[in-house]
């Protein structure tokens, strides 16, 4: 079920919150997992069941770390082994089989295996708790449905952001609800709603109409690329604005996962601002343990091209994820070496240095295939004959200028800016977001493009 859907916005979502709103506090937990089984189930009915025992095994493991503590390290390379195998079998063994064959000659069977929505991200979690556990940072869950309820919490169950068990464990038990929090939360979750209906999916059409195009230009090569760049942007931050938002209607407080990252003036920089919750995780539980920064340059640099190799492949099965970690690995390094100083010095030139760097990567990271992003990348320069400009290029751009300049400024903070420094907005605060509803529920009506990027991992 999409967040952007009629049947979510005007059924399921009114539902869950009346019974929520009625339920007594000592049950509101299992009224959450029973209503996130169901908003799962509404997709994956068969695949609901490989989520329950991958949190099985997550509370198993836990209460063995805590109460056999001798073993506690045997515990959690289980723990990791089976929860990380889950992971590997649905998402990656096709990829290891096919890559398999391509060195081999052999021909061994695809298993065509269906790829379980959201598993890259609840099994991320679960492994933060156990390791959690494991380090003694947070006491093993002893109420199976509080944790259930942690893994399931239909808000960030299948697009993140990947909220840990530490940020919200005293939560899971004794969380506040006020008007002011279901006030804030609406708010944000009407706002990520429009960033993903109103932005994302009209910049998501720009990019399936090149891609069909057979007019390509040098000027359109670029076009997508910055059309994607920003629908990618707006249709993950959209989606993080609603989970946050709809996790303070419930009374919880999930982590911010973008911050302006366009605004950026390095790719060191990038990467504190994009999908945070993932950063940070590779940060805490890979890069840190490897021994992060605190070891020579050279073990420092190979610590950094393990965890993006990982980001890369945590992202999909596929080469050209993987080439996109190691771009963004051997960019990271090279600012470490040397570049950063010069960066430094000018913000004009460091910002136009990152955001060109940026526009390559996702062209990278949307290829079918590395064959398919050279081609691209190539095009983008001119090669393959490719003509500058055409008549098509300029039918799109025209066509499709506002909302570029829309997305344009409203990746940067000076829209909340605007709106925090002047008080007659903040009046009609209100107005403006029943009626971006009102939109938005008019495009969903129509039945216009609105798929989710980040569900395909």
């Amino acid at each position: 079920m999409l967040f952007s859907s009629i049947p979510f916005l005007y059924y399921f979502l009114p539902c869950v919150l009346l019974l929520y709103a009625v339920t007594p506090k000592k049950l509101k937990n299992l009224t959450l997992l029973i209503s996130s089984l169901v908003f799962y189930a509404w997709g994956e009915p068969r695949l609901v069941v490989l989520m329950l025992i991958t949190v099985t095994f997550g509370y198993v493991f836990g209460m063995l770390t805590e109460f056999v503590p001798k073993a506690k390290k045997l515990w959690l390379i289980l723990a990791v082994t089976v929860e990380l195998g889950f992971l590997v079998y649905f998402k990656y063994v096709d990829f290891f089989i096919g890559n398999f064959n391509a060195v081999t000659g052999l021909s061994i069977p695809l298993l065509q295996v269906t790829l379980p929505i959201g598993i890259s991200f609840y099994t991320f979690q679960i492994l933060s708790y156990n390791i959690d556990v494991y380090r003694k940072d947070v006491p093993a869950q002893r109420n199976p449905i509080n944790l259930a309820a942690y893994i399931a919490l239909f808000p960030q169950l299948i697009a993140g952001p990947i909220v840990r068990y530490s940020d919200i464990q005293k939560e899971l038990t004794n969380r506040t609800h006020s008007l002011e929090k279901v006030s804030l939360g609406v708010r944000r979750f009407i706002l990520g709603l429009s960033k993903k209906i109103l932005i994302a999916n009209v910049l998501g059409e720009l990019c399936d109409t090149f891609k069909a195009s057979d007019d390509k230009s040098v000027a359109f090569y670029w076009l997508y690329a910055i059309a994607f760049s920003l629908h990618i942007y707006f249709d993950f931050s959209g989606y993080s604005d609603m989970a946050i938002g709809l996790g303070k209607i419930f009374g919880f407080t999930f982590m911010e996962n973008f911050n302006y990252p366009f605004i950026s003036k390095s790719a060191t920089e990038f990467w504190r601002r994009w999908h945070i919750s993932l950063g940070s995780w590779f940060r805490d539980y890979v890069y840190i343990p490897m021994g992060g920064s605190r070891v020579g340059k050279v073990r420092m640099f190979l610590n950094i091209f393990v965890v993006w190799l990982l980001t890369g492949f945590w992202h999909g099965a596929a080469w050209n994820f993987i080439v996109w970690g190691l771009y963004f690995a051997l960019l990271l390094v090279i600012e470490k070496v040397f570049l950063l100083k010069f960066l430094n010095k000018s913000k004009v030139l460091s910002h136009i240095y990152l955001i060109f760097f940026v526009l390559i990567s996702f062209v990278i990271f949307n290829a079918s295939s590395m064959s398919e992003a050279f081609s691209y990348i190539g095009s983008m320069f001119g090669a393959g004959n490719v003509p500058f400009i055409s008549v098509e290029t300029l039918y799109y751009f025209r066509s499709y200028i506002v909302v570029l300049l829309i997305a344009l400024i409203g990746s940067t903070p000076l829209p909340k800016r605007l709106v925090e420094g002047t008080k007659f907005v903040k009046v009609l605060e209100p107005v403006v977001f029943l009626i971006l509803l009102a939109v938005c529920t008019a495009y969903l009506v129509d039945g216009s493009f609105n798929p989710f990027l980040y569900f395909r991992f």
